[in-house]
């Protein structure tokens, strides 16, 4: 197994561990209706919401949710994810890394010197 490949399950491994599964009762916004100075819709229909989510150096999005989601990061930083159980996980992304989330709530610090680009494909329940 390559580096790169051991730190692309390393990172996904850690998002699982430090996130919770979204229920009906969940009172967070979408990302892009708490945060919508970083998230643009691309595209939504009944079946999915594309998003684009762009946070520069320092910035932070709102507390927010997502049903289950596959994210492509076009340009990856150093990113501090925060939880709705209070866990922080900071990590690494790599431009080009693609991962897939069951639904989850938590908020995204870029605390890196780089703008973070990513394109969101979250499916619609």
């Amino acid at each position: 197994m390559s580096l790169r490949t051991h730190a692309r399950l390393l990172f996904s491994a850690l998002l699982v561990s430090v996130t919770s599964v979204v229920t009906a009762e969940e009172p967070h916004q979408a990302a892009h209706i708490a945060s919508p100075d970083y998230y643009t819709v691309l595209k939504e229909n009944d079946q999915v919401l594309v998003l684009k989510m762009v946070l520069e150096p320092g910035e932070s999005d709102a507390m927010h949710r997502h049903h289950n989601e596959t994210v492509y990061f076009q340009k990856g930083g150093q990113l501090s994810i925060e939880s709705i159980n209070g866990g922080t996980l900071e990590v690494k992304v790599p431009d080009g890394h693609v991962m897939w989330h069951q639904a989850w709530t938590h908020r995204v610090t870029n605390v890196g010197d780089d703008t973070v680009i990513a394109i969101i494909v979250e499916d619609k329940p």
